[in-house]
């Protein structure tokens, strides 16, 4: 049996003391699954298995599982089922993404493909997505129809994202159109999943899947201004990276429709291949973080956020609620 870290000790903003202690616990039991299930009987498809696993991480999509179903009737053990089928596809992904980032560290700790190998790291987010789909087989099927539809947009979202936008479509809305595959579906599914299984009715349903596909937005949104705007030290990241593998984020896009002759030496540098250059990359960055377009793209990033916190007004006021609005701008508040 392999051994797992504990899930981690939840401070969600805007919860009540009592829905936290729902979490918590909602969240144990998640975890407990997810030992049980990517446990394996062979040692080293076990230790493979759960490798990022062990790392820990924030249990982001779960708690939007279990959050969204304390909108209805509570947390279920086919709740916890979803929660733990959700964060399963997540961890698979990162395997897969790992390998083609060429990622050495994930979550402080190396990398699948860094402490196995490249083939080691593919074939064990498959048997991960696997597991996933095991689970969410158990929950009937309209749940592994949302599955499936889930992983095609991801793996859509992520195709789209390796390649350059098409010269007839603007780029920002390809932009924006990836992230809500890549990142967007997954979160979606997670609030759908909990509303689902909590009794929730066809509208609230639709209403928690529309919020969860905006968080995940905002989530990546914010995420991609880390790494323009804070040091190494503050996120824990290298800073630029998005720069190096030339991935144009929503702050790049907006710089490069710049037309004012004083953006001339940042355009020619966002123009250029940063990968090899790391005086350059420095200097783009600093130019970025004195830019206009870090603002701008900042202040389409929180507005993303209160997109999804509005979605929710209309549903009868509750803690659940309370905390999954704060929670949509707390994902964004990471970066001031």
């Amino acid at each position: 049996m392999t051994t797992h870290a504990t899930p981690p000790v939840l401070s969600v903003p805007g919860a009540t003391p009592e829905l936290t202690a729902h979490l918590q616990d909602g969240l144990g039991r998640v975890d407990a699954l997810l030992r049980e299930v990517v446990d394996h009987e062979d040692p080293f498809i076990a230790a493979a298995s759960a490798h990022l696993a062990q790392a820990g991480g924030k249990r982001f999509r779960p708690l939007l599982t279990l959050l969204s179903a304390e909108l209805g009737d509570g947390i279920s053990d086919d709740v916890v089922r979803a929660a733990a089928g959700v964060e399963l596809t997540h961890l698979a992904s990162l395997y897969h993404d790992d390998v083609m980032d060429e990622a050495e560290v994930r979550r402080g700790v190396p990398s699948a493909n860094a402490a196995y190998d490249n083939s080691t790291a593919i074939l064990v987010g498959d048997l991960l997505f696997g597991k996933a789909s095991e689970l969410i087989a158990g929950l009937g099927a309209e749940a592994v129809l949302i599955q499936a539809q889930t992983f095609v947009r991801l793996c859509s979202g992520q195709i789209r994202d390796d390649r350059p936008c098409p010269p007839d479509v603007d780029p920002v809305e390809y932009y924006l159109g990836v992230l809500a595959d890549k990142t967007g579906s997954l979160t979606a599914t997670a609030c759908r999943y909990g509303a689902m299984f909590s009794g929730g009715s066809p509208e609230v349903v639709e209403t928690l899947r529309a919020y969860g596909e905006k968080v995940g937005m905002a989530f990546q949104l914010a995420d991609d201004l880390i790494d323009i705007a804070s040091s190494s030290d503050a996120s824990g990241k290298t800073p630029g990276t998005d720069l190096r593998e030339g991935v144009d984020t929503l702050a790049v896009l907006r710089a490069k429709a710049s037309t004012d002759p004083a953006d001339e030496r940042l355009l020619e540098l966002l123009g250029s291949d940063l990968s090899a250059d790391e005086a350059a990359l420095e200097e783009a960055l600093g130019l970025l973080r004195q830019h206009p377009a870090l603002e701008a793209a900042r202040a389409e990033t929180y507005g993303v956020a209160r997109e999804a916190q509005s979605l929710l007004d209309p549903l009868p006021d509750r803690p659940a609620k309370a905390a999954l609005q704060t929670l949509a701008l707390s994902v964004v508040e990471r970066v001031g």
